[in-house]
């Protein structure tokens, strides 16, 4: 048997495995390294977060990835490098956090790699007759291996996508896995680039549990900021609070056949993006607004796609509570907006659960590595509400 087969058994085996996630976002604030201790799988996953860095990207990885991000046309070649280039930089972050917690590599089992989205095409936005749903990340999976000596798990939504998925969102598995609780009916709200929830019903019946996204978390927010003045985001919503909603503005940011479709669904900044911005206030008739209006209606726009996707899908009697993670909860505007327009839910971070909201996605893609070489054994969703009941990621060998 190859040692490295070998080595992978005995690690499905142990009683005890440590496990890294990492998480790159759209946002591209830099690499979220999460170091977990796992224990059992499925729904009987016991999970110790030990260390949490976001490792943050210089302006030159951020000029790479933003020549090929959320783009049509590109230069080939360039994607061709970037692919273990990018896998280059996560493996010298990764060895560079455990040297700074004194963790030698040989002590963790495994990595579990989202790697960098690139494009995400669901069929509901390219809509070409033939084709499917497509989504790509780089980073590859064997340079990261090879680069840290440590079995790396990668490119998790490709298994979603060929059994029958969109690619996204996948944080419903770990969710269910980690944060479900009998008598509480749970959403666990991401807002990230793009913002989703996994709905956890208090009965614990696998079959009810959902998970959508919602449309633009930071994304339009972002973009703007970055072109208009050169920050990656508006800190503590302070050029938004300074501005007055557009409702005009906002109403027709609301009319595109994303919402009306059904749910789940997925979307991406190929499709909200500031050409969508732009193309938007031309149909509304509006030639000129201040920055700070500008962001107070992108800020409102975001917070009303997420509470309405929540009402659309929870149309129900009993109370939920709501625990938010993301990028978007340190918007104390956005979060303000949310709970205005869902005043009946209850609403915490996973810190109430134990759980540093920042490394939240990092730590789920440690989880569906667990559950790649430790369970997969969990009929979850059973196909239902879109969720295929599947084990995900690709293994690469260090050797």
């Amino acid at each position: 048997m190859n040692q490295n087969i070998s080595r992978l058994c005995g690690i499905a085996d142990k009683p005890v495995r440590m496990i890294i996630g990492l998480m790159s976002g759209t946002s591209l604030d830099g690499l979220d390294v999460a170091l977990c201790r796992f224990a059992g799988s499925g729904p009987g996953t016991r999970i110790e977060l030990l260390q949490f860095r976001t490792c943050p990207y210089d302006a030159r990885f951020k000029e790479e990835i933003r020549a090929v991000f959320s783009k049509r046309h590109i230069d080939l070649e360039q994607l061709c490098l970037l692919n273990g280039w990018v896998a280059q930089q996560h493996a010298t972050m990764i060895l560079q956090c455990l040297d700074q917690w004194k963790i030698r590599p040989e002590e963790v089992d495994l990595i579990a790699s989202h790697g960098q989205t690139i494009y995400h095409a669901p069929r509901l936005l390219h809509q070409r007759p033939g084709f499917g749903n497509a989504t790509l990340q780089i980073g590859d999976g064997d340079q990261l291996a090879v680069a840290t000596g440590i079995i790396t798990i990668s490119d998790f939504r490709q298994k979603h996508i060929a059994a029958g998925g969109e690619g996204a969102p996948l944080a419903v598995y770990g969710d269910y896995f980690i944060f479900s609780r009998k008598g509480e009916n749970r959403i666990m709200l991401n807002i990230g680039g793009i913002a989703n929830f996994t709905y956890l019903p208090g009965h614990l019946d696998a079959k009810a549990i959902f998970s959508t996204d919602t449309g633009p978390g930071n994304t339009l927010m972002d973009a703007y900021m970055q072109q208009h003045f050169q920050l990656p985001y508006d800190k503590d919503a302070a050029v938004a609070s300074a501005g007055i909603i557009q409702e005009g503005l906002l109403a027709e940011l609301l009319k595109n056949d994303f919402f009306e479709k059904g749910f789940p669904k997925t979307t991406g900044p190929e499709l909200f993006n500031l050409s969508y911005l732009d193309h938007t206030m031309k149909k509304a008739g509006i030639t000129k607004i201040s920055h700070e209006d500008m962001m107070a209606t992108l800020n409102r726009f975001s917070a009303v796609t997420i509470a309405e996707s929540i009402r659309q899908t929870l149309k129900s009697e009993q109370s939920f509570v709501i625990y938010t993670s993301g990028g978007g909860m340190h918007n104390p505007l956005l979060m303000q907006h949310i709970q205005e327009l869902l005043p009946a839910f209850v609403f915490h971070t996973t810190d109430a659960l134990d759980i540093n909201p920042d490394a939240k996605e990092a730590l789920l893609f440690a989880v569906l590595a667990n559950e790649c070489v430790a369970g997969g054994n969990t009929a979850i969703g059973n196909g239902s509400n879109d969720i295929p009941s599947v084990s995900m990621g690709k293994i690469s060998l260090p050797g």
